[in-house]
């Protein structure tokens, strides 16, 4: 059954979020033999959100929020004119269609007229709150022609950072205010297309969430300057170094931001991940749906590919369940695309299914039993 989602106490909306990765520098001499370089080459900007936010509280996330209308005004027109405007402002052409399930319930908005497209109005929103969220700024001058295939760097923040930060927070539109005042556009080129998720259900959990997944290649890592309202500390991590703070208990990631971070460990360096994104252009991307399965000792997320997967629209309002253990379950199949999570801590990543359109997918992450 693959029609559109039927009537449900979840409200969904539409959000992005900018995975940060940069090249590695040492501040001063003294600090090489203290930090000694990741092994992938890069590190990624994680924000530990407050424990008084309602969705994820406490967790270690990416730069990230819900979508305004600000971010798909017209007026934006006329900041990114005269090198780029309408159909595709410079962005390359465009990625094909993807079939995609759930057809989610519309919300019943319209529009506005002249409105920007979805993947520019979603990188705005993505470069917005990182501005708002890690007081950095996504931008470029707004004399530059179409974007070079380099690494981006981060614009320098106005010595009235804190006054514009207020701003924006207060409304969105401020945003495009703080762009025109520094002569700037959003430096939506820069943001590639990662990924899509879409929350899954939870008992209890009504805040459900379409979210664009960009990336972002920067050549050194920018001063993070946290909000302290909805995020309370941040740290730049590679994919190896997150991993082993979660398993350590000194973060905690949610399943989606785990296996991202894990996909992100297939790379050596900072240059072969930017040469991916530019290559994998043209592939777009799937918008996943996990579906839970509940264990009679744990839990899993089932993804598009994993044998157990149904596209069924009635398990998007409810779980799975079965009376057999993990262990059972695993031992069973043999076509997986699952993580398996084992408690709060302790995920276990499991794929054997070919990954679609160029992309990349994580390796089978297993924990050691002295974890589980």
């Amino acid at each position: 059954m693959t029609g559109p989602l039927r009537s449900g106490p979840s409200s969904w909306r539409r959000a992005a979020t900018v995975v940060l990765a940069a090249g590695w520098t040492h501040p001063d001499p003294a600090a090489r033999s203290l930090t000694p370089p990741p092994a992938e080459g890069f590190r990624l900007l994680l924000l530990q959100r407050s424990t008084r936010q309602g969705f994820l509280p406490g967790a270690h996330v990416f730069p990230g929020g819900i979508l305004d209308r600000a971010d798909s005004s017209p007026d934006w027109l006329r900041v990114f004119a005269p090198h780029h405007g309408p159909p595709r402002f410079s962005l390359g052409p465009s990625p094909p269609p993807r079939r995609a399930f759930p057809v989610l319930p519309s919300e019943g908005t319209h529009a506005m007229e002249g409105a920007l497209p979805d993947d520019v109005a979603c990188r705005i929103c993505a470069i917005r709150e990182t501005f708002e969220e890690a007081g950095v700024l996504l931008l470029r001058p707004r004399g530059s022609l179409a974007a070079e295939p380099e690494l981006a760097r981060a614009f320098p923040p106005p010595p009235d950072l804190a006054d514009w930060r207020a701003r924006v927070r207060r409304d969105p539109q401020h945003f495009l205010r703080l762009c025109a005042h520094l002569d700037c556009t959003p430096d939506i080129w820069a943001l590639h297309d990662w990924s899509s998720w879409l929350t899954p259900f939870l008992r209890g959990g009504r805040r459900r969430f379409d979210t664009a997944f960009f990336l972002c290649c920067l050549s050194e890592p920018p001063p993070v300057y946290p909000d302290l309202e909805e995020v309370v500390n941040s740290q730049w991590s590679s994919p190896s170094e997150a991993t082993a703070s979660f398993i350590s208990k000194a973060i905690w990631l949610a399943p989606p931001q785990f296996y991202e971070i894990r996909r992100l460990g297939n790379f050596a360096s900072l240059s072969d991940l930017h040469k991916f994104c530019l290559a994998h252009a043209l592939e777009g991307v799937e918008r996943w749906m996990p579906i839970t399965l509940l264990t009679a000792d744990g839990q899993m997320q089932l993804l598009p590919g994993d044998e157990l997967y149904l596209e069924d629209s009635d398990f998007l309002e409810n779980l799975l369940s079965t009376e057999k253990k993990t262990d059972e379950i695993m031992k069973e199949g043999k076509k997986f695309h699952r993580i398996v999570i084992h408690s709060t801590h302790v995920y276990s990543i499991h794929v054997t299914v070919q990954s679609k359109y160029k992309h990349v997918y994580p390796k089978n992450y297993v924990v050691s039993k002295s974890h589980l």
